[in-house]
Formats: structure tokens, C-alpha cells, sequence
């Protein structure tokens, strides 16, 4: 983990509104509906650069409240909905998978969150949650970082 500060920048998608519970259960899991839609829809242009973004903004609350994600990218695209990530201190939790696949990366996110839910529920921990933006950045084939807003 890391402390980095974000200065503010676009993403532009495809969101949904959510809640952690809906997501634990697939019958009402939206997240994993997103991504498809938006690997399905948007051309990201991998060897030039592009890399995609998951952002969770607009907490109801915290962690048990709804929630929206969107799974975008930083060029500008009219035909997509846009958020912007805000300017703030973010800790950062890096997770490197070794086979470049789905299953790899998707369980790749699930561990990292676990991780973050385990460092932010101890009381003792350091950092405190802002619940302003936080992002899923996927750095290359193999490796994501995600961002959480803190204090």
C-alpha cells in the first residue's frame, strides 16, 4: 500500500447503481453486466496506450449503502457517460496475477477488495474511508491497482 495524491480526471462509460449485499449474490449482481456491456460496446485501443477504469462513486453512505460503478476509459467519448474522479489522497493496494484471463483478473479484484475491507473495518488502521471516488485501475495485462479515497 501506498499514499498518492489524484489530481482530478475524466473517465468515460457505462454505469449501474448497486450495493455491496446485491453484488455478493448472482442473481443480483450488476457489476459483472457492465463490464461485459462495456468490453462489448467500446473499442479501447490496448496497444496504444488506453487502459480502463472501474469507478465507485456517488456512496449513499458507506460500504452497505447503494453505490454507482462505471467501467470506462479516459478517452473522451460523447456517446458515453462521463464522472470525474476526484482530486484527493488516495491509498493505493496493488495486486499482480499471473495469467493474463478473466477468471485471473476477476479473481484478482475480489481478493484486493477483501483486502480493502479487512484494512478499513479495523478501527486501529491508519486511513480512514472518504467515500468520495474510488477506482479500479487496471495497469497493463496483468496488473491492477485500486484507488480509495481516504481522509
Amino acid at each position: 500500500m501506498r499514499v498518492v495524491k489524484i489530481e482530478e480526471k475524466m473517465i468515460y462509460g457505462i454505469s449501474t447503481r448497486t450495493k455491496n449485499e446485491d453484488e455478493m449474490n448472482p442473481q443480483t449482481a450488476k457489476i459483472g453486466a457492465v463490464w461485459q456491456k462495456f468490453d462489448g460496446t467500446v473499442d479501447v485501443d490496448y496497444k496504444g496506450g488506453e487502459r480502463v477504469y472501474g469507478v465507485y462513486y456517488n456512496y449513499e453512505s458507506d460500504a452497505n449503502g447503494e453505490f454507482d460503478v462505471l467501467a470506462g476509459y479516459e478517452t473522451s467519448n460523447e456517446k458515453l457517460e462521463s464522472i470525474k474522479i476526484e482530486t484527493g489522497k488516495y491509498l493505493v493496494f496493488n495486486k499482480i496475477y499471473k495469467e493474463n484471463n478473466d477468471n485471473s483478473r476477476v479473481q484478482a479484484v475480489i481478493e484486493t477488495w477483501g483486502e480493502i475491507w479487512e484494512y478499513f473495518s479495523n478501527e486501529n488502521s491508519q486511513y480512514k474511508r472518504a467515500y468520495k471516488t474510488d477506482f479500479e485501475y487496471y495497469k497493463n495485462q496483468n496488473e491492477i491497482e485500486i484507488y480509495i479515497s481516504i481522509q
